[in-house]
């Protein structure tokens, strides 16, 4: 067996934390000389700007060489609603739902490819995204516009193009939640979804778009903290042997990335560094530990790592084959940065646009809109969920009311009325019905199940700022002065 300070390396390689701030704090800058896998950047290290973040990657870079490594940078850049490098305006581009709905293959992959180029001019070498979910729970309270399509075959096309669009950029995509986060009630930051769905049902909804990910070349795969019992009645996705087993028997041989062991469905019963262990034993191949972490987590994971192998609990060749994953997509990676940039179609910003009308023509009543001059904009506030998080989202509005408090005085004006995921949320449609004067409903979210009640409703189908101008399209047809 190697030597105790050998295994403690591969035990730091397989990990990628994060901290707090726009800078690289020392004892961070010392995990990555003594060989830590990576950093996950969030919206506390995006919020100086681009060139901040560039800095910032440089940064890690430079701490992981002085130790002979190539580090991990990854983020979530999904487009859309969610987004950190623009986690202060809103997306430039589309997310997943309004790419399904406008059904443009093309406009799909040169999203990615926007993406991709985005993210290595920030020296970003692993995007966690795209999301691979089929969203056939409309009810869905983490994944919902995140998701291309309530269609496995939509889904799975789209899937496939926007990957390759991406790693036509030379930065490597993570598809998530595998096997399928999609027909879940329940959000795996905070609770342990369970999937009731057979193996058929599997193969042909939820395993589909995987599969076109596998074969348009897709780097890497996240797993969800998700229990199947169809694969394993007992443990969640991450931590499953037979669930990661299957994603091999997919045909990906590339590093199998954990969702964040911090959150509720992977570690609330056991624990961070045991989880870690046992997804290490699964399967899994690069551990995310998720935001604002302490350096000594890192370190507590990895002596529970080499306890494990010292114990035989986790058999050193399977560590080895980790590490050994993990750098060859790093290997690959910097050959792929050797090419050419690719470049974007000077159109791309119009497609987008156009993109956004269909998005919106696929889900909206646009027929019946009343008079809107002199229009007032409200929005009924909700919190969004853990992976979108606090990030602007609709039109500007002029009244903010949130659920359950009373309501403030109302200008005399027709109320174009702004909700979230309204069809999953009682009390948002509780207070939209005390909205008297309410003449338009825009669903941000998901445009889930909505019974009219006299007011025409526009779903664009996520936040994006495409999606605000195409938006604000139809409103001034109608009148709006804004």
């Amino acid at each position: 067996m190697p030597s105790p300070t050998a295994v403690e390396t591969l035990a730091l390689r397989v990990q990628v934390s994060a901290f707090a701030g726009p800078t690289l704090p020392a004892g961070y800058a010392e995990l990555l000389r003594e060989g830590m896998g990576g950093i996950c950047l969030f919206g506390p290290n995006t919020e100086a700007g681009e060139e901040s973040v560039r800095s910032l990657s440089a940064e890690i870079r430079a701490a992981s060489a002085e130790g002979g490594w190539t580090p991990v940078i990854t983020i979530d850049e999904e487009g859309g609603d969610v987004t950190r490098l623009e986690a202060l305006t809103g997306s430039s581009v589309l997310g997943a739902a309004a790419l399904g709905a406008a059904d443009d293959l093309a406009l799909t992959e040169e999203t990615g490819r926007a993406i991709g180029l985005r993210l290595a001019r920030a020296g970003i070498n692993l995007d966690l995204a795209p999301v691979a979910d089929v969203n056939s729970n409309p009810d869905n309270p983490v994944i919902a516009t995140r998701s291309f399509s309530h269609d496995a075959g939509v889904a799975a096309k789209h899937v496939a193009a926007w990957v390759r669009g991406l790693e036509s950029a030379g930065v490597a995509a993570c598809v998530k939640h595998f096997p399928g986060h999609g027909d879940t009630g329940q959000d795996s930051h905070v609770a342990l979804p369970v999937l009731e769905a057979t193996m058929e049902t599997l193969r042909e909804r939820e395993l589909v778009p995987f599969l076109a990910a596998a074969e348009a070349g897709a780097a890497s795969v996240m797993t969800s903290h998700i229990v199947v019992p169809a694969i394993d009645p007992e443990l969640p996705g991450t931590l499953s042997a037979p669930v990661l087993g299957l994603l091999r028997e997919l045909g990906y041989e590339g590093p199998i990335v954990s969702d964040a062991l911090d959150m509720a469905g992977a570690s609330a019963s056991r624990g961070i560094p045991a989880a870690a262990v046992l997804s290490l034993r699964a399967g899994a191949d690069l551990l995310l530990l998720g935001p604002d972490k302490p350096t000594s987590l890192v370190r507590e994971v990895a002596a529970a790592i080499v306890a494990a192998v010292e114990s035989g609990e986790l058999p050193l060749e399977r560590l080895q084959d980790a590490v050994a994953r993990v750098d060859r997509l790093l290997a690959d990676l910097t050959a792929a940065r050797q090419r050419p940039e690719a470049a974007l179609d000077p159109r791309f910003e119009a497609h987008l646009v156009e993109g956004a009308r269909r998005a919106l023509a696929t889900a909206s009543d646009l027929t019946d809109l009343p008079d809107l001059a002199g229009a007032k904009v409200v929005t009924v506030d909700t919190a969004a969920n853990i992976a979108v998080g606090d990030v602007p989202w609709g039109l500007p509005p002029d009244v903010v009311v949130r659920p359950g408090d009373p309501l403030p005085e109302l200008p005399d004006a027709p109320l174009i009325v702004q909700v979230r995921d309204a069809h999953r949320r009682p009390e948002v449609g509780r207070t939209v019905a005390e909205l008297h004067g309410a003449a338009v409903l825009v669903e941000w979210g998901w445009p889930g199940a909505y019974d009219g009640t006299g007011v025409p409703r526009l779903c664009p189908q996520g936040f994006s700022l495409p999606g605000v101008a195409a938006v604000t399209e139809v409103l001034r047809r109608s009148g709006w002065g804004r």
